[in-house]
C-alpha cells in the first residue's frame, strides 16, 4: 500500500498560507486567517471520462501516468505501507498504523493517474461523534474501549478504487427440478424431484462495479463501506480537493482489478440466471457470458480511518466520507462474556433444581 499527499499547493489569497479543503464548507479554507476560496475548484459539471478497458490493458499512455510533481517515498517497517509525499513534507509516523519506523526508499513506479474523485462531505467533528455512538452500541466491547480508541489520531484519506462498466449477453443452460409427492400404504408422504432441461438468456448492463485497490485498510471493511455515490457525485480529478489530505497509491493494478471485476460480474450473472430457472429447484447451471463496451475509471474515494491497538492486536474503524456509513472492528470483553456465561449457568442450575 502506498499513499501520496496532494501534488499541488493552493495558496490563501489573503495571507499566502496553504489552504486546505474543508468538507463542512465545501471550499478551500486557510487554517490561519479563515479565508475561504471555493473558486479554486473545478465545479463546472465537466463529465467524468470513461476509459476503454481493452485498449488500456494493451498499452497505458505515458500522459496518463504519474503525479507530475517532485516527490519522496518512505516505507513503513511495521505495516509495509509505501507513502509518497510532496518533497516539502516531513514524514514522522505512518498514517495507517502510527509506527515511527519509516525509512526512505526508491520510487516504486509510475501509477495511472486518477481520473476522478469523490470529495469529502462528512466533517471530522461529526465523524468523531458518530464513532463514539458506534462504540457505545456494541455491548460486548470493553467499557474503556471508546476512550482508548478515540485517543488515537483520526485520519481523512483518499483511497484508490477502480470502477468497471460493461454490457453482458449471457445464455444459460441448467436442469430445472419440480417437486412431486407420493404417499405409501401407511400414509407416509415422500417428496421426489423430476428433472427437466431448461435454458434461457440474460442481457444486462453493469455500471460502476467497484473494486478497492487499497491494502492499508482491511479488505472486509472496504467491502462493508460501500456503496459510494460514484454514479452521481463523481467529479473530474482536481488536486484542489486533495489539498491537505493524504492519498493512498494503489498496489492492486488495473489487470488484477479487471480480473476481480469480471469475477464479480460473473457472480451477478449467475445469480440472475438462477432466478430465471423455472421449477422448485435447480442444478448443473452453465453460463456463457460475452462482454462488450468494457470501460473503467481510476477514482479516489473519501474514507475516515481510525487505527488503534488493544492488547496485542490492532483494529480499524472506517467511515465512508461521502455517506457517513461506519464499519469497524473491536475486541471482545472476556469479563462481560464470562459474567454472561456464569449467569446462564446459574439460571440453568436453578431451573434444573426446581424440576427435582
Amino acid at each position: 500500500m502506498s499513499e501520496v499527499t496532494a501534488i499541488s499547493k493552493f495558496a490563501c489569497p489573503a495571507c499566502g498560507a496553504e489552504a486546505v479543503w474543508t468538507p463542512s464548507k465545501h471550499a478551500l479554507v486557510c487554517p490561519y486567517c479563515g479565508t475561504e476560496s471555493p473558486a479554486e475548484l473545478k465545479t463546472d459539471g465537466t463529465l467524468v471520462e470513461e476509459n476503454d478497458l481493452v485498449a488500456m490493458l494493451r498499452s497505458i499512455p505515458d500522459d496518463q501516468r504519474g503525479w507530475a510533481a517532485a516527490r519522496k517515498t518512505v516505507k513503513c517497517q511495521s505495516c509495509h505501507a509505501i507513502s509518497v509525499f510532496d518533497e516539502k513534507r516531513v514524514a514522522q509516523n505512518c498514517d495507517f498504523c502510527g509506527s515511527p519506523a519509516i525509512i526512505a526508499v526508491d520510487d516504486v513506479g509510475t501509477p495511472i493517474r486518477p481520473g476522478s474523485q469523490l470529495p469529502f462531505k462528512i466533517a471530522e467533528s461529526q465523524v468523531r461523534e458518530d464513532i463514539r455512538r458506534w462504540y457505545a452500541s456494541h455491548f460486548w466491547a470493553p467499557n474503556a474501549l471508546g476512550q482508548k480508541a478515540l485517543t488515537d489520531t483520526l485520519h481523512g484519506l483518499y483511497l484508490p478504487y477502480w470502477t468497471f462498466d460493461a454490457h453482458a449477453e449471457c445464455p444459460w443452460e441448467a436442469e430445472a427440478g419440480y417437486y412431486y409427492y407420493t404417499t405409501d400404504s401407511k400414509g407416509n408422504r415422500t417428496r421426489h424431484t423430476r428433472w427437466e432441461y431448461a435454458s434461457g438468456h440474460v442481457s444486462t448492463d453493469f455500471d460502476d462495479v467497484l473494486v478497492p485497490a487499497s491494502k492499508g485498510v482491511h479488505t472486509d471493511l472496504l467491502e462493508k463501506l460501500q456503496p459510494f455515490p460514484t454514479t452521481t457525485d463523481l467529479l473530474p480529478y482536481d488536486p484542489g480537493y486533495l489539498s491537505g489530505w493524504v492519498v493512498e497509491q494503489y498496489q492492486i493494478d488495473l489487470i488484477q482489478a479487471a480480473q476481480d471485476s469480471r469475477g464479480r460480474m460473473d457472480n451477478s450473472l449467475r445469480s440472475q440466471c438462477t432466478a430465471q430457472i423455472p421449477g422448485d429447484t435447480s442444478r448443473n447451471l452453465q453460463i456463457a457470458p460475452q462482454y462488450s463496451a468494457q470501460t473503467f475509471k481510476h477514482v479516489l474515494l473519501p474514507v475516515w480511518l481510525l487505527s488503534y491497538t488493544y492488547g496485542a492486536k490492532s483494529f480499524q474503524v472506517a467511515v465512508n466520507g461521502a455517506t457517513g456509513k461506519i464499519t469497524g472492528e473491536y475486541p471482545l470483553s472476556w469479563v462481560k462474556i464470562t459474567i454472561a456465561v456464569l449467569i446462564v449457568l446459574i439460571i440453568l442450575g436453578i431451573f434444573f433444581a426446581s424440576q427435582n
